[in-house]
C-alpha cells in the first residue's frame, strides 16, 4: 500500500498523488518520413507501455473513488444514527453512490487501454516477426539499403 493515502478523509483529486508517477512525456509520434523498422517497432513499443501506464494510473483512480464512495457511505450511516436531517444524508449518500458509479464506470477505461496494449504489443511482435530477420541480414551486408517506402509499389 505504499504511495496510497490512508487517513479517514476524504481526499479531493488535487491532493493526491498516484503510485504511478507521470513522464510528462506526450504519447509516440510515428513520423511519416521516417518509417523504418527500428523507429516503428520504438514507437510501437513506447505505446505499448504508455497503455500500460494509463491501465495502472486508472486502477489507481479507482481504488481512489471506490475508498471515499465507502468513506462517504460510512459518513451518511453515522448522520443517520446521530438523527441528522435526512436531507443532508440523503446528499452524502447519493454522493458516495456517485464516487462508487464513476469506479465502476473506469472499469470501461481500463479494458479499452488494457485492449490497447495487448494490441500493440501484438503488432510489435508480428512486425518483429515479418520483418526481422530481413533487417538483421540487410544490416549485416554492408551495403548501403534505400531509404524505407523506396520499393513500395503504387
Amino acid at each position: 500500500m505504499s504511495g496510497e493515502i490512508v487517513s479517514g478523509e476524504i481526499v479531493p483529486r488535487e491532493s493526491y498523488v498516484p503510485a504511478v508517477p507521470d513522464s510528462g512525456d506526450n504519447l509516440p509520434a510515428i513520423p511519416d518520413s521516417n518509417l523504418g523498422f527500428l523507429s516503428l517497432g520504438a514507437a510501437v513499443a513506447l505505446l505499448a507501455s504508455r497503455a500500460l501506464l494509463l491501465k495502472e494510473k486508472v486502477w489507481s483512480l479507482q481504488r481512489l473513488f471506490q475508498r471515499n464512495a465507502d468513506k462517504a457511505s460510512n459518513m451518511s450511516e453515522m448522520c443517520d444514527a446521530a438523527e441528522v436531517d435526512p436531507q443532508f444524508t440523503a446528499l452524502i449518500m447519493e454522493g458516495s453512490n456517485a464516487l462508487r458509479e464513476v469506479a465502476e464506470a473506469s472499469g470501461d477505461l481500463v479494458n479499452a487501454a488494457d485492449t490497447m496494449q495487448m494490441d500493440a504489443q501484438g503488432f510489435n511482435d508480428a512486425h518483429q516477426g515479418e520483418y526481422g530477420g530481413i533487417y538483421e541480414v540487410t544490416q549485416t551486408m554492408g551495403v548501403r539499403q534505400p531509404k524505407p517506402g523506396f520499393n513500395e509499389v503504387k
